[in-house]
């Protein structure tokens, strides 16, 4: 496993690579780095016989706070920043599905942006009860694209999916449970302990039985791949147009946006 910037990575346990997003002082925030490094890493843990069950979590009380904001700018101005930042977030989505090993998130704190779309797409999620998930693609002014079209339909159905993803209503993690968004929810205190005890358990399984049956489960998430392609290529139209720019304003003033 080679050496990332913005990940940190370390064994948890015999066979459990642990995958930490790392940027606490902005509730791990993804700028550009981070966003490549999350869209590459997973090729990394495919490749390495090592690693037969993955934990990813943020660093500190946080999963992940979403796009860093300079990022999001850069993408509004310069066509050629857009394209680099479409293909990575193409890739974190296809990238996490193909994963022959099995992945579990340990969602804590908030959990928006491509944090987000690891952590719903990972084969098991854990919430804590408090945690915060939020699709907040509508408020910025583009479409829910990312991993929503491909994932949220699948796991809670379209009516709650369309209501959550057309308000950016949030989601805690008590109810993403109760509505089928993520796998398990604990008190917050044990989130990190309960996934990594899942881990362990994926780590000491029949490695080939489980990466079949994941490959087998997630054919349901690649049927829906041309959804998920329009949705990214939707929400990368909005990056060329006047409403992002009124949500990247009121995001930076702490206020509500005023779309016109």
């Amino acid at each position: 496993m080679r050496e990332y910037e913005k990940l940190r990575t370390d064994w948890a346990a015999d066979g459990v690579l642990r995958i930490v997003i790392s940027e606490p002082a902005r509730l791990n925030a993804v700028d550009r780095t981070g966003h490549r490094e999350l869209a590459e890493i997973w090729r990394d843990v495919d490749r390495d016989d090592d690693v037969r069950a993955v934990v990813i979590r943020g660093e500190g009380e946080a999963f992940s706070a979403g796009g860093d904001l300079a990022m999001i700018e850069e993408m509004t101005r310069d066509h050629a920043v857009r394209l680099r930042v479409f293909a990575e977030a193409r890739d974190i989505v296809y990238n996490v599905i193909n994963c022959a090993k099995p992945v579990v998130s340990a969602i804590q704190g908030p959990a928006v942006g491509a944090g987000l779309a690891v952590a719903l797409l990972a084969d098991v999620s854990v919430a804590g009860r408090t945690a915060r998930v939020i699709d907040g693609h509508t408020r910025l002014g583009v479409a829910a694209g990312d991993h929503a079209a491909i994932v949220w339909p699948l796991l809670c159905g379209l009516a709650k999916a369309k209501y959550h993803l057309l308000l950016c209503e949030p989601v805690t993690g008590e109810q993403a449970e109760a509505m089928g968004l993520v796998s398990v929810c604990v008190d917050d205190d044990q989130v990190h302990e309960r996934a990594l005890e899942i881990a362990e358990r994926l780590a000491r399984g029949p490695a080939e039985a489980i990466r079949l049956t994941k490959y087998a489960l997630n054919n349901w998430l690649r049927l829906a791949g041309p959804s998920f392609d329009a949705s990214l290529a939707m929400e990368f139209l909005g990056f060329t147009g006047p409403d992002v720019v009124e949500g990247l304003a009121a995001l930076r003033e702490r206020r509500s946006p005023r779309f016109s």
